[in-house]
């Protein structure tokens, strides 16, 4: 881990070009700048929104610690893009993502966060050619660390997604699957139904995946499958069904399929009790036609416990 001088970040008044961290609204861009040390370390710089319209606990008061894991996927995104030469219609598949974060850094203050990144990057080729990337980042507030993650990805050039994807980039009108009704939205500290991602399931500790592609923020710009933050959000609310008022300190996520539109995707979890009386482990397994799609491991800790957070 390096931690910058805090002199070295100039004060931005801009976000970074949207394109370059895969979104369409401008509203929806946390960079706001970046500077290269040298091949592999960059510092950056990012905003965090009072009011965030969706990353934000109900009460307004905490952001939402998957605002941490969309920070990482971000200045991932923005590094491959404008560091390292991948062309902007490329194809960015999230491969893997661990981060942890400190609860108490994510209290909504009277102003923006304004926050700190600190990047290391390991490029992966093949044949001469970059192939992926493997991103270490740690994330400051004020000084304090907020968040840090790791996170590995693969670039795709637009015929060898084409290839993968086939028929799939050009969905027929049956391609997908009827929208179920939500769990109530209170239950995953949710306010509005079409931000529920999960159905009742037939049996405890199952559900079924909710997607609803007119979301503004999940399904923020057109996609051919079921995006990444969409299955981190269904393991988030997974753990607000399972351990009410818990709060994620840590999360290890693997993305080992598409999830599709047109086939039910299943939603399953199982508790794990942990070594500290105050942190509970829970798991989280998408399962779409037969095969893991997605897994994750979500440390939380219990309300009543004050738990550090954990480096990865």
């Amino acid at each position: 881990m390096f931690i910058p001088a805090q002199r070295q970040h100039p004060r931005f008044t801009t976000t970074v070009p949207k394109e370059y961290v895969h979104r369409a609204a401008v509203a929806e861009v946390l960079l706001t700048g970046w500077r290269r040390l040298d091949d592999s370390r960059f510092v950056a710089s990012a905003q965090w929104p009072r009011t965030h319209s969706y990353f934000t606990s109900p009460c307004g008061l905490h952001y939402d610690s998957t605002l941490v894991a969309e920070t990482i996927r971000q200045v991932g995104t923005l590094v491959s893009h404008a560091e390292y030469g991948v062309p902007l219609n490329n194809h960015f598949i999230l491969n893997s993502l661990r981060y942890a974060c400190d609860p108490a850094q994510l209290e909504v203050l009277g102003t923006p966060a304004e926050l700190s990144l600190s990047v290391t990057c390991a490029k992966l080729c093949r044949g001469g050619r970059l192939t992926g990337v493997e991103f270490d980042v740690d994330i400051l507030r004020d000084g304090r660390p907020v968040g840090s993650g790791l996170a590995k990805a693969t670039m795709l050039r637009p015929e060898i997604y084409r290839r993968i994807r086939g028929e799939r980039l050009t969905p027929g009108p049956d391609a997908e699957a009827p929208l179920a009704e939500p769990v109530e939205p209170v239950l995953v500290d949710r306010r509005y139904a079409p931000d529920v991602v999960l159905s009742p399931g037939d049996a405890p500790r199952r559900w079924l995946l909710r997607a609803d592609r007119r979301h503004p923020i999940l399904f923020e710009h057109p996609n051919d499958h079921i995006p990444g933050m969409v299955l981190l959000e269904a393991a988030r609310q997974v753990t607000r069904l399972l351990v009410p008022g818990s709060t994620a300190i840590a999360t290890e996520n693997s993305f080992e399929r598409y999830v599709e539109f047109d086939s039910p995707c299943l939603i399953e979890a199982e508790e794990h009790d942990s070594a500290d009386p105050a942190v509970k482990v829970v798991s989280v397994r998408a399962e779409q036609d037969g095969r893991t799609a997605f897994t994750s491991t979500l440390t939380l800790a219990l309300p009543t416990a004050q738990a550090p957070a954990v480096r990865m």
